[in-house]
């Protein structure tokens, strides 16, 4: 009989102990995902070739859903890539709803079309990592790309933070050059 009640008190610990872990763990995956979920909406809202009030993002497990309604295709695309760009994230389902497509586009249309959606995803890729860069300040700087080419336009306080928003930006996919407009305040 003690043998048996022991046993039920040992195995009763280690299930406690188990669904501790657990929920540790479930924290934790929590916390990832509302911290991709924020740094998605941001990249979003940050994005001038999107309205971002119109698209929504949930994440779990580090997989993004996008839902809501883009004007094209290409909008569609552009919020995929802005999302799976970002670190942490899995995948994204793109469930996007396209309100408006003109699909009589020609070749040379869609050549132009794909370089402005890699110039807005390095626009945001380059606009989002200036603002976390803590040593920068990401919002006295304006970011414009065309053709791959990124400039950098705004007042700063040191030579050393114009210096490391300009390495940021030459560090960032698809960045053909980067050009500094970029001032030191008094």
């Amino acid at each position: 009989m003690k043998r048996t009640t022991c046993s039920l008190i040992i195995a009763a610990a280690l299930s406690t102990a188990s669904m501790s872990a657990n929920a540790e763990n479930d924290w934790s995956d929590n916390a990832k995902d509302a911290w991709i979920d924020g740094k998605a909406e941001t990249t979003l809202l940050f994005n001038g070739n999107l309205d971002s009030f119109d698209i929504n993002t949930d994440v779990n497990d580090g997989v993004i859903v996008l839902t809501g309604k883009v004007d094209t295709e290409v909008d569609k695309a552009l919020a995929e890539e802005l999302m799976i760009s970002l670190d942490g994230v899995e995948d994204v389902d793109n469930q996007l709803t396209v309100i408006t497509d003109n699909e009589n586009s020609e070749d040379s249309d869609t050549a132009q079309i794909m370089q402005t959606l890699k110039d807005s995803k390095v626009e945001s890729v380059v606009k989002t990592r200036l603002l976390f860069e803590s040593e920068v300040s990401g919002t006295d700087i304006e970011v414009e790309v065309e053709d791959g080419i990124v400039t950098l336009t705004g007042e700063l306080d040191s030579n050393a933070e114009r210096e490391l928003a300009v390495t940021i930006a030459e560090n960032t996919d698809d960045v053909k050059n980067v050009v500094s407009n970029l001032t030191i305040g008094k």
